[in-house]
């Protein structure tokens, strides 16, 4: 088959309905969330735009046909990201949470797993589901030789786990009422016999599902919001710092056992890696469209529009290029990674590639438009600062791409097998 950038019907159809979605809903969510001082009150008030989302099929979407979802290609949720970055990120990026907590599932949910789909097929109400993964002392080095591990811990009595620990920056986590969750993949270290000095973390990693009527069964104390977190960007997302407290659950929750739930939670990030490289895309878009109808019609007092002077002409050709350059890359990763060709860690390599390129991109991006316009979008009621307050986060959140993306990186090159252009041309034929 040639390769062809041009969509089909089913992609075209998704472009169509995420940016109606996203003009007809996202757009009016934030105007009304804005007005409101605090982050969880404006979190909170994005939950008719949310209910929306559900009724539309958007969390249903979110789900394998496997397991009695309607989820598309990663083609075609890489395009419905960046058709809602490119008018409203904050309110997207919680139904987006919601379908990385499904991911897990997923990806390694069996049949017996079907009553934690339910919620999310309905297509009723506001069902949040959330990826439990970061922890206030961090994990970027926790599955290191000689690491104590996850500090959040799940221990085996009789026919129950019990869940202790705290948690961080999880999207979605706390639920609308900051009672919890729906759903919660909580990866977490198996303490139930003591580990080996020299043992492996990773033997000890499993991912649990809290569901919210779990929390409500434990009691009031089981979970509690630490503290919201207000971020610069994303001013409508919750990811607080919260607690469990000998939450039991029984032992049908166990989603991956000890020593499979390392591979399970990486692998979602795999898949998210992608979609962060289209909300760089949505964000660069957004960024290059503002900076580009400024300078056609303001002239800066002078004699011609900005457009015509050679210096702001050149910011914005650089942010359009790198804007298609970004998308490209996306759109790749995002089809190697289903289709291949190449084994998965070279496919994976193009899902780190286009994680790191356009987060990073974006920034840099936001920050050439905002000189091309000059100190008008210093000016809050121009676009610029919030986008760039959203770009900001994309190279640090979702793996850092210091401290975990591009080590990963590292660590695919760094084996014998490396296979460099494998997710473009197939194995070579040393391999």
């Amino acid at each position: 088959m040639p390769v062809d950038f041009h969509l089909g019907p089913s992609e075209a159809g998704t472009r169509a309905a995420a940016a109606g979605f996203a003009q007809h809903v996202l757009k009016p969510a934030h105007a009304e969330y804005v007005k409101l001082e605090h982050h969880h009150e404006r979190f909170q008030a994005t939950r008719p735009a949310y209910a929306a989302g559900v009724k539309g099929g958007l969390l249903k979407g979110q789900v394998s046909p496997a397991h009695g979802g309607t989820g598309g290609s990663l083609v075609e949720a890489a395009i419905m990201v960046e058709e809602c970055y490119a008018v409203e990120g904050s309110a997207a990026l919680t139904i987006f949470g919601t379908g990385l907590g499904l991911t897990p599932l997923n990806i390694a949910g069996k049949p017996e797993h079907a009553e934690f789909f339910a919620p999310f097929l309905s297509g009723e109400g506001t069902p949040m589901a959330s990826l439990v993964f970061s922890e206030p002392a961090g994990v970027a080095n926790a599955l290191e030789k000689g690491a104590p591990g996850f500090q959040t811990t799940a221990r085996r009595e009789g026919d129950e786990w019990i869940v202790d620990g705290e948690k961080m920056w999880a999207t979605n986590c706390a639920g609308w009422d900051f009672r919890g969750c729906d759903l919660a993949c909580v990866v977490c270290r198996d303490v139930t016999e003591p580990a080996e000095p020299d043992g492996d973390p990773r033997d000890h990693v499993m991912i649990v599902l809290v569901t919210r009527a779990d929390l409500d069964r434990n009691g009031p104390d089981a979970f509690k919001v630490l503290r919201h977190i207000s971020m610069p960007g994303h001013t409508s997302v919750s990811g607080p710092h919260v607690r469990y407290t000998n939450v039991r659950v029984p032992a049908k929750n166990v989603l991956c056992p000890p020593g499979q739930g390392a591979q399970v939670a990486f692998g979602a990030f795999d898949v998210s890696a992608v979609l962060v490289g289209a909300m760089g895309v949505g964000l660069m878009r957004a960024a290059f469209d503002a900076a580009l109808a400024f300078a056609k019609r303001d002239s800066r007092g002078g004699a011609v529009p900005l457009l015509e002077r050679q210096a702001v002409a050149d910011l914005l050709s650089g942010v359009k290029m790198q804007t298609e350059a970004c998308r490209a890359l996306v759109w790749k990763a995002a089809h190697a990674m289903v289709n291949g060709p190449g084994e998965y860690d070279a496919r994976r390599e193009l899902a780190l590639a286009a994680k790191i390129y356009a987060s990073e991109a974006s920034v840099r991006a936001c920050t050439d438009a905002i000189n091309a316009v000059g100190i008008t979008a210093y000016d809050v009621e121009q676009p610029f600062a919030e986008l760039l307050n959203m770009a900001i986060v994309l190279p640090i959140f979702d793996g850092g791409n210091v401290g975990i993306r591009r080590r990963h990186m590292q660590q695919l090159m760094l084996s014998p097998t490396y296979d460099a252009w494998a997710a473009t041309y197939g194995p070579s034929e040393q391999q």
